[in-house]
């Protein structure tokens, strides 16, 4: 379901958000938009925005290429499941949370937040998803060959985990307030 650009009011986008009773979590590729966008929506819902990816980090008092690097990607999905379970079931689980490209991807993580969440597919095409990774070198898994190659294959691979989620919005290369749009509207339909 493709939603159209107007914007909620204020009194809309409160209303939204006493409704929501759960995590808001956003899933989908590196480079969708999820911590951009989730740190604007968490700001118009008068939430908590996390980050899983720093939190990991925080919890490992490593940086994500280090975990990759030293331990490889099976430790850092244990990990990272582990976290979102925490942040999922911790006290103030009433935010928004960005997760990594790949946590969707695993069962047991993907029933968590399906069951307890507001799962939302932030979704990009190739092009977009290139264009905003080159931006940083920060993405192991990108530095096992080609990018372009490995982004339409990570996205192949993982679009029908993804679309489990009940929401689905595309995130384009205009400005993250038109997406952020679109998933409030996304999970007042949802809701």
């Amino acid at each position: 379901m493709e939603l159209d650009h107007a914007t909620l009011s204020h009194t809309e986008i409160d209303a939204l958000a006493r409704r929501i009773d759960r995590p808001v979590v956003l899933v989908g590729m590196m480079g969708a938009g999820k911590s951009s966008v989730g740190r604007k929506l968490a700001s118009l819902l008068h939430m908590p925005f996390v980050d899983a990816d720093e939190e990991i980090e925080r919890a490992a008092q490593m940086t994500i290429p280090e975990i990759f690097d030293q331990f490889g990607e099976d430790y850092f999905r244990s990990g990272e499941r582990r976290v979102i379970a925490r942040l999922i079931d911790g006290p103030n689980n009433r935010c928004v949370i960005a997760t990594g490209g790949g946590a969707f991807v695993n069962a047991e993580t993907r029933s968590l937040i399906l069951d307890r969440g507001v799962a939302v597919w932030l979704d990009s095409d190739v092009d977009t998803l290139l264009e905003r990774v080159s931006r940083k070198d920060n993405r192991p898994l990108l530095r096992q060959g080609d990018p372009r190659e490995i982004l339409t294959r990570l996205r192949d691979d993982r679009a029908p985990a993804y679309s489990e989620a009940p929401i689905h919005v595309k995130s384009t290369t205009g400005p993250h307030s038109r997406t952020v749009t679109k998933v409030l509207k996304g999970i007042e339909a949802w809701l």
